[in-house]
């Protein structure tokens, strides 16, 4: 499965974007849980917010209210809505899926990532 994601730009404080993250070559694998995570310059990657196949949804606490997750099964897509950027919401975002692929013997759980989209954010 690979992972492409795309909507990444240069906003002002205070702006809105939205991150789409596509997954293609699925095949048989099921994508269960997706998530975005980001990673700002010198700092840890640390996960934004997941959503399952049934669409149940989590979010870092610090940005709960101010992004939401969605997620079009039929379309291998999760969506990211980011409102009210903050200069300190600057950063690489990258789209995380877990997908399982089964064979007769046994299920394998596969993390992918995408190569990351740049949001900056300009006070």
């Amino acid at each position: 499965v690979q992972l492409v994601e795309s909507g990444g730009d240069l906003v002002q404080a205070g702006g809105s974007l939205r991150l789409s993250c596509v997954a293609s070559g699925r095949m048989s694998a099921t994508i269960n849980t997706m998530a975005w995570y980001r990673q700002a310059p010198g700092k840890q990657r640390e996960l934004v917010a997941s959503i399952t196949a049934t669409h149940s949804t989590n979010y870092a606490d610090s940005l709960r209210g101010r992004f939401t997750i969605s997620r079009d099964n039929a379309r291998d897509t999760i969506y990211l809505q980011m409102n009210n950027l903050k200069p300190e919401d600057t950063a690489v975002y990258y789209c995380n899926a877990e997908v399982a692929v089964a064979t007769i013997e046994r299920t394998t759980y596969l993390q992918e990532w995408g190569q990351g989209t740049l949001v900056t954010v300009s006070a």
